[in-house]
């Protein structure tokens, strides 16, 4: 069953769904970004049909989120990478991560730690201000109109949403 597309959406998190919101693209990238880069080393990994992992790459080189580098000619072969657009959803993954970590794994402990290779320490991601680098707290947060603030569909109820949020904030 095709996916609807949520282009007509002025929504930053519904067009990164349309580029990344299937269930298998988050791993996909997962194994890419810890070097996994060959199509066969992905679909052994992930236990992943060829069709749906040579589907997922396809349009993930189509999005440029990965760049396609040839290894071998005959039969033609190619190795996975990030590009700069792909480099930054590392970002959303480790947010995921995070996520999983303390609510699915809980006290039993993440199945696999970082390391920040600037100071040596395992870490854990937190989102920051890019501003005054505080860390950030849902509660310290309220959303405002931006540049392209939602209009359409999937934005009927953005505009009061954002009205209650700010009454609330402001006491």
């Amino acid at each position: 069953m095709a996916r609807t597309s949520f282009d007509d959406m002025s929504c930053s998190i519904a067009r990164t769904l349309d580029v990344i919101g299937d269930s298998w693209t988050p791993l996909i990238l997962r194994d890419i970004a810890l070097g996994i880069t060959r199509f066969d080393a992905i679909q052994r990994d992930l236990g992943i049909s060829r069709k749906v992992l040579s589907e997922r790459l396809a349009s993930l080189v189509d999005n440029d989120v990965l760049t396609r580098e040839p290894y071998q000619d005959k039969p033609a072969r190619h190795d996975y990478y990030p590009t700069e657009k792909g480099a930054d959803l590392a970002f959303v993954l480790l947010a995921m991560q995070a996520w999983g970590d303390r609510w699915v794994f809980g006290e039993r402990g993440a199945p696999v730690l970082f390391r920040h290779e600037t100071c040596g320490a395992v870490m854990s991601p937190v989102p920051a201000c890019d501003h005054c680098g505080e860390r950030i707290e849902v509660a310290d947060i309220t959303p405002i109109p931006g540049p392209s603030f939602p209009t359409g569909p999937g934005a009927s109820e953005i505009s009061a949403a954002f009205e209650r949020l700010q009454a609330v904030r402001a006491g």
